[in-house]
């Protein structure tokens, strides 16, 4: 009799029996299993508790700080346009992310290619590295404001003409700084125009055919006329 009360697990008449024993191992994995889950939901809970004591070693979550901005009114392509602009804008996020101006290209993103030129008050610059807030009470013309009628100008048809965009990425930037050029100089000569596109870099090395191009549009020979 006693044999089969321990067989079956019963303490018996034994004075010396230890329950511990007793204990199988699966209800020993099952029970400290519940206490971890319990152990690891309690700092949670006693977080969320807004009655209960902090635990500084719960990580509080922080709301981000609001972002300034400045309410601006710029003129694009000839339409004028009011923006509220995170002042940490750059004035391609805003051509391109507000405006829907995606002719602008980001290359290097640090004021180096030239693919993100625009014309800021008639001058070239690097929209990636020129704040949006910036260019207020200013005007920007971007290569979608180049069109023509409805066409193409004859700087644009050169490039055309001329094979002077290759992948055609640095081309927005290019077409910008030579409309700036042909502004100031309608007559270039070729260290002109090599001069005035030294910041605009082209990765299909296409720098011939561009220059090429501008001095077709200007009227100009590739020899180097005078202005």
């Amino acid at each position: 009799m006693d044999r089969k009360r321990a067989k079956d697990g019963t303490r018996g008449d034994n004075p010396t029996h230890d329950p511990g024993r007793d204990l199988s191992r699966r209800d020993f994995i099952e029970g400290t299993g519940a206490a971890l889950v319990v152990a690891g939901t309690t700092p949670a809970l006693a977080a969320a508790d807004p009655g209960g004591v902090s635990d500084p070693t719960v990580a509080t979550p922080q709301q981000a700080p609001a972002v300034p901005t400045t309410q601006i009114t710029l003129t694009v392509n000839g339409t004028a346009h009011t923006v509220d602009a995170q002042d940490r804008w750059t004035l391609n996020e805003l051509l391109r992310d507000h405006l829907g101006l995606v002719g602008s290209k980001i290359g290097c993103n640090r004021g180096e290619c030239g693919a993100c030129t625009v014309l800021l008050d008639g001058e070239p610059v690097y929209s990636c590295s020129t704040l949006a807030v910036w260019a207020a009470g200013r005007s920007v013309m971007t290569v979608e404001g180049l069109e023509d009628g409805g066409g193409v100008t004859a700087l644009q048809q050169a490039f055309i003409d001329h094979n002077a965009a290759q992948c055609g990425f640095c081309t927005p930037g290019q077409l910008m700084s030579a409309t700036a050029l042909l502004e100031r100089t309608p007559r270039p000569s070729v260290d002109d125009v090599r001069h005035a596109l030294a910041g605009n870099l082209c990765r299909c090395s296409n720098y011939n055919a561009i220059v090429e191009a501008v001095l077709a549009a200007a009227g100009s020979s590739a020899s180097g006329g005078g202005r």
